[in-house]
């Protein structure tokens, strides 16, 4: 398997925390926040349009996140994202259970 692969079989799994996580400072847009995501996993993870709007319309209908349309910072029209609370209950769940997949996963690694 390809490692661009694995880093896509990984983002399946962390896609809402990765989006969460961009959008817990301030709102941003589809770009902004898919340039945050790169950003904030050093190039890791660049995550396609088609995986990204799909994934931000299913936590608008969750009450994770509404979405309002703003001018951009190049006056283009564009769809902003902001975490409500609900949101911000799951961003914390989401990196509880992350924390414990690390935890499980280094003790795996670790053992003899």
């Amino acid at each position: 398997m390809a490692l661009g692969q694995k880093r896509t079989d990984l983002l399946r799994g962390t896609l809402d925390l990765l989006v969460l996580k961009a959008i817990s400072l301030e709102p941003l847009h589809g770009v902004a926040i898919s340039r945050r995501i790169t950003q904030i996993t050093q190039g890791a993870f660049q995550v396609s349009f088609g995986s990204l709007f799909p994934a931000l319309h299913r936590m608008e209908e969750r009450g994770w996140v509404e979405a309002e349309w703003r001018s951009s910072d190049n006056n283009r029209r564009a769809k902003y994202y902001r975490l409500t609370s609900p949101g911000r209950a799951q961003l914390k769940a989401e990196e509880r259970q992350w924390n414990q997949v690390v935890k499980i996963m280094a003790a795996a690694v670790q053992s003899t």
